[in-house]
């Protein structure tokens, strides 16, 4: 009896300890795909998008895609450096479709999120995919 109330207690802690996580992206991590006319994100759990950021940028040269997220998170939602078109987010989702602006030049593209799960822990991340 007592080995099963350990694994109940280490499967809820684990299970509470979970946060939020991006378990889809399209278009899929590196790869390289003609100008897509937008980019999904797919949540583990709904999120709370109206204290969530989403940007589409390029990467710029001799940028890492890791530099080249935080700096997309860093600019303004209406920001011309940003390859998604502006959007105004509110309630929860599990999945979410960003616009992006027409006629993507070619090159590499990092999709960054900062999102709010709703057990209230941020989570960052950040794909890419290139342009051909």
């Amino acid at each position: 009896m007592k080995k099963i109330l350990t694994l109940l207690a280490a499967l809820t802690l684990s299970a509470a300890s979970a946060h939020t996580a991006v378990s889809g992206v399209t278009p899929a991590p590196n790869a390289t795909v003609s100008a897509p006319k937008s980019v999904t994100l797919a949540f583990s759990e709904p999120v709370e998008l109206r204290f969530s950021t989403f940007r589409v940028m390029a990467v710029p040269a001799g940028v890492t895609v890791a530099e080249a997220a935080r700096r997309a998170l860093a600019e303004k939602a209406d920001s011309v450096a940003l390859a998604n078109q502006p959007v105004k987010l509110s309630g929860a989702a599990a999945r979410l479709a960003l616009t992006l602006k027409p006629r993507l030049k070619s090159g590499q593209y990092v999709i960054a999120w900062k999102i709010l799960s709703e057990d209230g822990h941020p989570v960052t991340g950040s794909s890419s995919f290139r342009v051909r």
